[in-house]
C-alpha cells in the first residue's frame, strides 16, 4: 500500500511529515491503512488596530498519537485577521483550523481606542489604547489553545495597549507608558527540528514604549507607523498601532503530520470508508 499523502512532504530519518500551509486549506491528507500519527493544529492569528492592543495568537493544538484510519482527511488551515487603521473599529480575528476531530481556534483581534476590549479566541486579543480601563480577551472556551491578552494602562503620559495571548504566556498588560509585549508561543519539534508557533501580537504605546511581539511569529507593535504583521504559517497575532495607521494582520496557521514511516509502508489492508 502507498504511503499517505497531501500537503508538503518530506522526511525526517525514520519519519514523513506533511506540512499543509494556507494555499493548501480545503486539500485532503489521504491514509490508506491504520496507524498513528502525531498532529499539529495551529489557527491563524487575530489582528490589531489604530491605538491597537496585540493581536491573539491562533489557538494550538498537539496530539502525540491520533488514531486515523484508511480515509480522506480534509484539512482546514485558517487565514490571519486583518488589520484596520480605523481606532473605532477591530481588525478581524483568526480563522479555525482544523484536522478531523481536532478544531484550533483563531486568535482573537485587539482592541482599539472604542470598542477598547481585546476579543476572545484561541489565544484572546490585547486591550486597546483608550482613557477606559479595558481587559484583554479570554482564551477560547475550548481548554489548553492558548492563553488571556493582556489589559491596557491608562496613564495619561502613554495611554499603553495590552499584549495579545500566546499559545505558551498571557500577553503582558500595559502600563507606565510602555505597551504589553505578546505572550511566547510554544516550541514543538514535529517537522524534525524546534518552531515556536503561536506568538501573540504586541500593544502599542502612544507617546511611550510600545511592545514586542511573542517569540511564536507575533508582530511587534509601533508609536510612529504600521503595526508588524504576526508571521504566516505559525499562526502570530498582529502588532497594535498609532494613530490612523494600520495594525498588523495575523498570520495565517499551518496543520503539520508526522508518523513513522515504517508504520505505514507496505501495508497489505484494503482501503475503507474512503471519502
Amino acid at each position: 500500500m502507498p504511503l499517505p499523502t497531501g500537503g508538503t512532504i518530506s522526511t525526517d530519518g525514520l519519519y514523513t511529515v506533511h506540512k499543509f500551509v494556507l494555499g493548501d486549506s480545503g486539500t485532503p491528507f489521504t491514509v490508506y491503512s491504520s496507524g498513528n500519527v502525531a498532529v499539529l493544529v495551529v489557527a491563524g492569528g487575530g489582528a490589531s488596530t489604530a491605538y491597537g492592543g496585540g493581536g491573539g495568537a491562533g489557538g494550538l493544538i498537539y496530539n502525540a498519537s491520533f488514531a486515523v484510519t484508511a480515509q480522506a482527511y480534509t484539512v482546514t488551515v485558517g487565514d490571519g485577521g486583518v488589520g484596520s487603521n480605523d481606532h473605532a473599529v477591530r481588525g478581524t480575528s483568526g480563522g479555525n483550523s482544523v484536522f478531523s476531530t481536532l478544531t484550533a481556534i483563531g486568535g482573537g483581534a485587539g482592541g482599539g481606542r472604542l470598542p477598547t476590549a481585546g476579543l476572545d479566541g484561541g489565544s484572546g486579543g490585547g486591550a486597546g489604547s483608550y482613557d477606559i480601563s479595558a481587559n484583554g480577551g479570554n482564551e477560547s472556551a475550548t481548554p489548553n489553545q492558548g492563553y488571556n491578552g493582556g489589559a491596557n494602562d491608562i496613564n495619561a503620559t502613554g495611554y499603553a495597549a495590552g499584549g495579545g495571548g500566546g499559545a505558551g504566556a498571557v500577553g503582558a498588560n500595559g502600563g507606565s507608558s510602555v505597551g504589553g509585549n505578546g505572550g511566547v508561543g510554544v516550541s514543538n519539534s514535529i517537522t524534525g527540528s524546534a518552531v515556536y508557533y503561536a506568538g501573540g501580537g504586541a500593544g502599542m504605546s502612544r507617546t511611550g514604549t510600545s511592545g514586542t511581539g511573542g517569540n511564536g511569529g507575533g508582530g511587534n507593535a509601533s508609536t510612529s507607523g504600521d503595526g508588524t504583521d504576526g508571521t504566516d504559517d505559525l499562526g502570530g497575532g498582529g502588532g497594535g498601532a498609532n494613530s490612523t495607521y494600520f495594525g498588523g494582520d495575523g498570520g495565517s496557521g499551518v496543520v503539520i503530520i508526522r508518523y513513522l514511516t515504517s508504520d505505514f509502508a507496505g501495508v497489505s489492508s484494503k482501503i475503507v470508508n474512503f471519502i
